[in-house]
């Protein structure tokens, strides 16, 4: 399963198989595992997948049966990052290091770079918002730069995938109730006062950005009993405000992660065949 890696522009990495995984460690520190479709022509599209737990725990390892289910399902390269935790390392450490897998991912040779998603669940899903408005940004500077012959093209990823997406510190306040399964207020509050550090999160936090436009595309889906429940459909109607196609799921009675509590629930299973069915669509090439 595992094929050797060319063509990178010189990025340094390390290898190592896992079945039919390969983990890899990039030039710039951070771990990559990446599951390739069968069968499949190539260049193919991809998903650079951002796992969740709330930006101080949590491994890309955890979500394996997950991504490799994306790539079967919807035959993409799929590439999950193991970035950098908090408290020990700070905005930005994280979102560099998702930004540097994304650059990565977008320079393999089996891959579209004009037919790369982005995606998470729950902080991944945060960071992975964070990941477009920054790759949006990233890519104004180099048309500036590119205009004076001063950079090459950045990635523009064309879809975002937020699955119950940690999207706005100020929830830790504002929430309806004190406790929510699996993630309450308190550990919400730990979680962005780690992660944030001293940051400005005017900046940092995507539900405090002035301007969502210009994004991809995006798909937000979030249980009613969930701690992200009201700052997510928050943040979908700034998006469509924005001009930002956004459809949104709300899954009555289920709380955060519930699908990866009970994956086998029929409620679980629906809401993962929605995200293939959602991803499918967005990657299909144009035309």
């Amino acid at each position: 399963m595992v094929r050797a890696l060319s063509g990178l522009r010189g990025r340094r990495f390390k290898r190592a198989a896992s079945g039919d995984v390969e983990v890899l460690t990039l030039g710039s520190g951070v771990g990559v595992r990446l599951f390739r479709p069968t069968g499949v022509p190539e260049p193919a599209p991809a998903l650079l997948w951002i796992h969740g737990g709330g930006y101080v725990i949590g491994t890309a390892q955890q979500d394996d049966r997950l991504c490799r289910q994306f790539s079967a399902r919807v035959d993409i390269t799929v590439a999950s990052v193991d970035y950098r935790l908090a408290p020990e390392h700070p905005y930005p450490a994280a979102l560099e290091d998702c930004h540097a897998a994304l650059t990565w991912l977008a320079g393999l040779p089996a891959v579209d770079r004009g037919r790369i998603a982005i995606g998470g669940a729950s902080a991944g899903a945060g960071l992975a918002a964070a990941l477009a408005l920054l790759a949006r940004d990233r890519g104004l500077s180099d048309q500036g730069l590119s205009s004076q012959g001063l950079s090459d093209q950045g990635v523009t990823p064309i879809f975002q995938l937020l699955a119950y997406p940690m999207l706005d510190d100020r929830s830790s306040t504002t929430a309806a109730k004190p406790n929510y399964r699996l993630w309450s207020r308190r550990s919400n509050h730990f979680g962005w006062t780690a992660y944030l550090g001293d940051a400005d999160p005017r900046i940092a936090v995507p539900g405090r950005r002035d301007d969502l436009s210009g994004l991809a595309p995006a798909w937000i889906g979030v249980g009613t009993d969930d701690l992200f429940h009201d700052e997510d459909l928050a943040y979908a109607e700034r998006l469509k405000s924005a001009g930002v196609p956004c459809d949104v799921e709300v899954i009555p009675g289920v709380f955060h992660g519930f699908d990866l509590f009970a994956p086998k629930a029929q409620v679980s299973q629906r809401f993962f065949d929605t995200q293939c069915d959602r991803l499918r669509t967005a990657l299909a090439p144009a035309g």
